[in-house]
């Protein structure tokens, strides 16, 4: 595979605002966790869906891009993004209206019975472009800046990420995880959705027993706890757990992937049945995506609004947190709300 065309990253990934391209050096694809390799220069790391479940040893459907990726970071320049003419349109999505529902109404007899009590179930849209690949990154970035946004592109395939959520981020020895879990078009709903707060609270209990873990003992605390965001198409909850940790990158993703806010609770038994009711593999979508420095410090995203393309397909992925009061329609209804900096299907239906 030839060296990476083009690194685009959001500014927010340094704590600063805009877009920054990176010059690359050397590109890997290890065949696993261990199997990353020492660096001496600021690496850019993706690390599939399917590789965070390996951690479990839960095997889930198989990708067909590298689980892994890594490229050297050896310049970063500020970087404006040219105004797209990219055009998108939609072909097909795996699941209809009918068939999420159904699924989540299969989901919901699950956690009547006590098999879990919260899981993620995500879809898969395709889409055809006309016009640059940056240009989708262009499209969704401008109609919704984010702080851990990146386009990779590696010439037979392209990742495209507009992730608001931080997985993991770690400084020294203090680390420090946000999960989203809550949306909607409106602050006042969130602000009083008891249904969004049980959800929320429940994957951030996830987070806290994760870091536990790895954490140095007494350590671990929530420090934010439904809190909204806003962004330009919808709104976000999120809570932020943070810690104090002596252990390596490697030690603390095996305790602490796959990502809580995309699995479900209990996390083992939602990823297999997150495996028997998509019929799609998730790929890099809810995988992990970040910066590793040669000091040790990392920071790492949720890889949700993110999506994957070739020659003339882009394949976008979207899902919803289902509970045991979840209206499905609603649900459904999410899910397009999460498409909506990409694709708009309240005017493209």
């Amino acid at each position: 595979m030839k060296k990476p065309s083009k690194l685009l990253l959001s500014g927010g990934w340094f704590n600063k605002k805009g877009i920054f391209i990176c010059s690359t050096g050397k590109i890997t694809f290890p065949t696993g966790i261990e199997d990353i390799k020492a660096y001496k220069k600021p690496l850019f790391l993706i690390i599939s869906y399917q590789e965070t479940c390996n951690t479990l040893h839960v095997p889930v459907k198989k990708e067909i891009y590298p689980s892994i990726i890594t490229v050297e970071i050896e310049d970063i320049k500020p970087y404006k993004l040219s105004d797209s003419n990219t055009i998108i349109e939609f072909a097909s999505i795996k699941d209809s209206k009918e068939d999420y529902i159904k699924k989540v109404e299969g989901i919901k007899k699950e956690i009547e019975k006590g098999t879990i009590y919260q899981i993620n179930l995500t879809t898969r849209i395709d889409f055809i472009f006309r016009g640059e690949r940056e240009g989708i990154f262009s499209l969704l970035f401008k109609r919704q800046p984010v702080p851990f946004g990146f386009f990779l592109d590696l010439g037979e395939f392209f990742v495209v990420s507009g992730s608001m959520e931080l997985f993991i981020e770690k400084m020294g020895k203090h680390i420090r995880s946000s999960p989203i879990k809550g949306t909607a078009n409106s602050r006042y709903f969130l602000q009083k959705s008891l249904k969004d707060k049980a959800e929320n609270l429940m994957i951030t209990d996830m987070v806290r027993n994760d870091l536990g873990r790895i954490a140095i003992p007494g350590s671990v605390r929530v420090t934010e706890l439904f809190k909204i965001k806003k962004y330009r198409t919808l709104y976000q909850m999120f809570s932020t757990v943070e810690a104090y940790t002596e252990k390596e990158f490697k030690e603390i993703i095996k305790n602490t992937f796959p990502p809580a806010s995309v699995t479900g609770a209990p996390k083992k038994k939602a990823v297999e049945l997150i495996d028997k009711f998509e019929d799609h593999p998730r790929g890099y979508y809810c995988g992990c995506g970040g910066i590793l420095y040669p000091d040790g410090n990392f920071t790492l995203s949720v890889l949700i609004r993110t999506g994957v393309g070739e020659e003339k397909v882009f394949h976008y992925y979207a899902g919803c947190g289902i509970v045991w009061d979840s209206d499905p329609e609603s649900e459904f209804k999410e899910l397009l709300l999460k498409t909506k900096a990409l694709y708009d299907f309240s005017f493209n239906p």
